[in-house]
């Protein structure tokens, strides 16, 4: 059945002021995560730009000042199921995806659900896709039990989905270097006091560069 899903986009974006003198100021606005940016998610705000007065003594530099140097932003977009059960972060450089354990293992297992074989060959397709020659797969558990134990699952998990998807890689397969690692509770992504947040943190992440 196919998966519905919902796509939320995380964006940054970099305003320039023209000053009367000359003299260019780059303001920096990301939007804070987990807030809403005005508009549905997905969607681009039609809202037009707000009026500077380029006048204003606020937008000056002060005596001896100088500008920052100028960067490029990372533009981040997130798309999640509706069970929340897999996602899929972009980045400029990178592509991320994060399955959540109870969609790969029985509970406190590191064997493979029949499930998991189609879910894993979707992010094989996709790395053969980008042509990526390093791929990250990473374990990770929430705070219960002990972290020796965590340590221990989250490390194993991350080598079942390595094997599996070194063999969903086929001939690509065999170019690509791993990093297989497990990290126990460290690095959560949500609150481990609440189930639902401990659910969120029990996951393998796989994650490689953009047309590598």
């Amino acid at each position: 059945m196919p998966r519905r899903s919902v796509t939320a986009a995380l964006t940054m974006a970099t305003a320039t002021v023209v000053l009367a003198a000359g003299t260019a100021v780059a303001a920096d606005d990301p939007t804070p995560a987990g807030k809403a940016s005005g508009a549905p998610p997905g969607t681009t705000s039609s809202s037009p730009p707000p009026q500077v007065d380029a006048n204003s003594p606020g937008l000056k530099l002060a005596d001896g000042a100088t500008l920052a140097p100028a960067r490029v932003l990372d533009i981040k977009s997130v798309v999640e199921d509706l069970s929340g059960d897999e996602r899929r972060s972009d980045t400029n450089e990178n592509v991320t995806f994060a399955l959540q354990a109870e969609v790969l293992f029985p509970k406190d297992s590191d064997k493979l659900n029949p499930d998991a074989r189609s879910r894993i060959q979707t992010i094989a397709d996709e790395i053969n896709t980008q042509k990526a020659g390093a791929v990250r797969v990473f374990g990770f558990t929430d705070n219960l039990g002990s972290y020796a134990h965590g340590l221990t699952l989250s490390k194993k998990r991350a080598e079942a989905v390595h094997d599996e998807l070194s063999a969903a890689l086929g001939a690509q397969g065999g170019s690509v270097t791993f990093q297989v690692r497990g990290y126990s509770e460290d690095y959560p992504i949500a609150d481990n006091t609440t189930e639902e947040g401990r659910k969120k943190n029990r996951r393998v992440e796989v994650s490689f560069p953009k047309g590598g």
